[in-house]
This record gives structure tokens, sequence and C-alpha cells, in this order.
């Protein structure tokens, strides 16, 4: 009598993620909570610190400041903050969403491009070289030097047969960064000055920052933001593969100078006025396409609202997590290393 065949059992299907939200009101919906845990992290960032404004006095000393201790505190030290950690966060959020698009790894930031290490660089030159003590110097050779590395970055992985590629532009951005990384190093070792002015700009802060700082990275990340948005359709089509992409009309070496252009414009800024912030350019997409899925139409506006909500969240943990203040910078790395260690194990090289 014939052994009936046994059908292999097949392992139990494992529990799958939640979708994300793919209907078009869901998407809009999320869009203005997002809006409004902005107001409400802004409105947060002016009224907590070591002196405390009651919420109340927070408007009135914006809009009309009276010259009072609570209107002095909100109006000349927390409004330029708060507007520096809106603008910084937003060009952060924005330029590692764009990176992570161009190079088609979702595991990307903005600093792939060489953005942190040429401002690195830029700024030991401007401490050791030129004596430089003033912040909105730090400001213009930091943004120079981001801007230096990514045109260098570029035209290097454009050399060579096919024109530029994900894979190229990343190994050239690694060469760049080791390069002025290593001088970087060399450059605080010769000079003391150096080493003292540039560790305290290497940590991140928005603390220290006044008004005309925001004012002059204001128009940058104007101008990054909307060449990022702009290039939401060019960047799906991209994500394709160039074959596709070409298919569709999108034209990839074009596609990849605009973005690259962008992230500058947003990261350079950014870096240039507070430091370098790590994580957040990272994170914070990888987790908007979890939550909307892969349309750049969708992750680019959320990734612009919400990064600026986790960095002021961040900002105000500094202040009230330790009897003096935490930079912001070294906040954003205690949150983002295990989110990073957690991304890892969740096999995160592939798209969420």
């Amino acid at each position: 009598m014939p052994l009936a065949r046994r059908t292999p059992r097949t392992p139990p299907a494992k529990e799958a993620a939640a979708p994300p939200v793919r209907h078009p009101a869901g998407r809009w919906a999320g869009l203005g909570v997002l809006a409004v845990l902005l107001l409400l992290a802004a409105a947060a960032s002016l009224a907590v610190g070591a002196e405390h404004v009651p919420i109340g006095r927070v408007a009135p000393a914006v809009l009309s400041p009276d010259g009072s201790r609570d209107a002095l505190i909100v109006h000349e030290l927390r409004l330029p903050r708060t507007l520096l950690g809106i603008g910084v966060g937003a060009a952060l959020g924005l330029a590692g969403a764009v990176m992570q698009a161009l190079t088609r790894n979702p595991l990307a930031e903005p600093g792939l491009l060489g953005v942190n290490g040429g401002a690195a660089l830029a700024v030991v030159i401007v401490i050791g070289a030129f004596r430089a003590d003033d912040v909105l110097a730090y400001v213009w050779a930091a943004f120079a030097g981001a801007a230096g590395a990514a045109v260098l970055v570029h035209a290097i992985g454009a050399r060579g047969r096919g024109g530029t590629s994900p894979a190229r532009l990343v190994l050239a951005g690694a060469a760049v960064n080791a390069v002025a990384s290593a001088l970087t190093a060399g450059l605080m070792l010769l000079s003391p000055r150096a080493f003292n002015g540039f560790r305290f700009w290497q940590v991140g802060t928005l603390a220290g920052r006044d008004a005309a700082v925001f004012a002059r990275i204001l128009p940058f990340i104007a101008a990054g933001t909307a060449l990022a948005l702009l290039l939401a359709r060019p960047l799906n089509a991209l994500g394709l593969g160039d074959e596709a992409g070409r298919a569709l009309g999108a034209r990839p070496g074009r596609t990849r100078a605009l973005g690259a252009l962008a992230v500058v414009l947003l990261c350079g800024s950014a870096t240039a006025a507070v430091g370098p912030i790590t994580f957040l350019g990272l994170a914070v997409p990888y987790a908007v396409r979890a939550l909307v899925g892969p349309d750049q139409r969708w992750v680019l506006p959320y990734s612009l609202l919400l990064a600026p909500v986790v960095l002021l969240t961040a900002d105000i943990a500094g202040r009230v997590a330790a009897p003096g203040e935490l930079q912001t910078g070294i906040v954003t790395a205690f949150l983002g290393a295990p989110l990073f260690m957690l991304i890892v194990r969740r096999g995160g090289t592939r798209e969420p």
C-alpha cells in the first residue's frame, strides 16, 4: 500500500507590521497633526527653561514685548533659539529624505555628501588661521566648506563611464569625509586655539545663537526647501532605477545634481549655524516612510514638519534634564543611537 505523501508544514507567518497610511485623507490629517505638534513644541520651547515663563505670557512677550523680565527672556533669548530650531530641524529632515532617495539607501544621511566634514574643516581653518571667534564667521566658513566638499564629491562621482550613480556618490563622499576629518584633526593638533574653539561648535547646539544667525541661513533654507519639494516626482521616478526613470521622462543626472544642491543648501546652512546634529536626518525620514510609504510627495512634507518637532523636543529636554544644560547635539545622539540600533536589528537596509 503506497505511503501517503506528507505535505511539508509551512512555518507560521510572522505578524505583519502595521501598513503605512495610504489614503490621501489620512495623509492630510497626519500633516495637520504634525503642524499642531510643531506649534505645541514651539510654545513649549518659548516657555520652558531654567527660568519658567507662564504659558499665558508667551504670546504677549512675542507680539508686544513690554520690557519685563519674562518678555526679555522670551523675545531676546528663546524666540531666536526656537526659530533656529524650526529652521534647522526642517532643513535636516528634508536633507535626510532627499539623500536617502538619491542613494536609494534608507540608512543614508546628509553627511554622506561630505557636508559635515567640509564644514568642520572650514571652521577649524578660520579659527586657527584667522583667529575668528564670531558665530557668524563660523556660519559663513562652514557653509563654504560644506558647499565645496559637496561639489568635490559630485565631481569625483561623475568621473568615468556611466556618470554619477548612488554607489559612486557614497564612495566619493566617504573618501572626502575621511580626508577632511584627517586634515581637521591635524590642524587641531597644531593649533590649541583651533581645538578650543572647534570643540564647542562640534557638539551641536541651538544655544548662544541670536536672530542674526537665523537671518543669515534663512534664504539658503528657503531655497533648499523649495528645490527639494519640487524634486518629489523626479525622485519617485529615480527610485525605480535609472532606466525606468528615463522611461517615465525623468533625467537621473539632472535629478541627482539638483538633489545634491538641495542637500548642500539645507544641510550646509543648518550645520553651519548650530554645528553637526546627528541622527536627525537619518531617523526622521526612515520613520516617515514607515508611516506614509515611499512616495516622496508625502515623505518630504512629513519630514519637513516632524524633524523640527523632534529637534525642539530634544532641545527642551536638554534644558531641564540637568542642573546646567545639555547641548542639543548630545540629546539627539542619546535619542538617536538606540533608534539606529533598533533599525539595524529589524533589517534597516531594506525599505520600511
